[in-house]
């Protein structure tokens, strides 16, 4: 039997996430077209008849601008640390430039197994992935390098067995249905902002956070949240015209929310201003946002 740690990591936008969520069979990592979508360490199990795997989806390896940012890279650096292998999540149709270099870079200093899983190969011709593989190959010299697509599902199984062949033996500690380490407060506060992120444009998404106030459970899951914004100027723009913007959110987070919980769901948001909230520890702790420390393995 094999059993370790796996870290998924990458530059924002690269599709760790939606690899993540095809990994585990299940949606734990909310997913958007913004970049620094992710913003701490997710946490997956699978069981497989050949072992135990804990995969790691970590925030997109970028140049922090605000103390949130300095606490999302230093997850996703000390995972690398923690892992007993690496997967560096490459996304296929962009053409390689300063970020990536800087990606492989900090991988290649990485003494555990890495593997290139070079994905949304759906997008790309398949000819032109040879001239990317050998390049990777010479520069890093990766254990193994899988082209996948996480949205297609195309490749992720071979990708899977690579994964199990490089860990080390190990029998399951978990029991065989124990899917995350997460409570329920975490997911709800993702799925609302999830939503925030698909209805927002521009600055907005970035400078917003949500903060589960109350979860009521019962016939039905009664929710209270608060989103944050940074300025007063950006409160009616999320709330919108008559409310309008707000409900919408509202709306599309409830079905969401409805179908990861599997049951009726009451959901009230409200918006607060919170002054330079990305700048402030304490409620970046509040938020759940990990920096450098220590995560227990078992």
């Amino acid at each position: 039997m094999k059993r370790g740690f796996v870290a998924l990591v990458g530059r924002p936008n690269a599709g760790k996430s939606t690899l993540l969520n095809r990994l585990v069979g299940q949606k734990l990592a909310i997913v958007s077209d913004k970049p620094q979508t992710t913003r701490t360490r997710i946490i997956g199990v699978r069981r497989y008849p050949g072992g135990e795997v804990v995969f790691i989806d970590t925030p997109g390896i970028h140049r922090p601008l605000h103390r949130l940012n300095v606490r999302m890279v230093d997850a996703a650096l000390d995972t690398l640390r923690e892992a007993d292998v690496v997967v560096a999540v490459v996304d296929a149709s962009e053409p390689p430039g300063a970020g990536d270099r800087f990606l492989m870079d900090i991988v290649r200093k990485v003494r555990v197994p890495r593997v290139l899983a070079l994905n949304k190969v759906d997008q790309v011709e398949k000819a032109a992935l040879l001239p990317r593989i050998a390049a990777y190959d010479q520069d890093v010299g990766f254990a193994d390098i899988v082209p996948v697509s996480a949205l297609t599902g195309e490749n992720v199984d071979r990708l899977e067995d690579v994964l199990l062949h490089h860990l080390p033996e190990g029998e399951p500690v978990y029991p065989e249905d124990y899917l995350t380490e997460h409570p329920e407060r975490f997911f709800v506060a993702e799925l609302v902002r999830e939503q925030v992120l698909r209805q927002t444009r521009d600055e907005l998404p970035f400078s917003t956070a949500v903060v589960v106030d109350r979860f009521e459970e019962g016939p039905i899951l009664r929710l209270y949240c608060t989103i944050l914004v940074e300025r007063e100027s950006q409160k009616p723009i999320l709330i919108g015209k008559g409310g309008a913007a707000i409900k919408a959110i509202g709306t599309a987070a409830r079905e969401e929310l409805e179908r990861f919980f599997q049951t009726k769901v009451y959901l009230d948001l409200h918006v607060k201003v919170r002054e330079r909230w990305r700048e402030d520890e304490r409620t970046l702790d509040e938020l759940g946002v990990e920096g450098r420390r220590k995560r227990r393995r078992t």
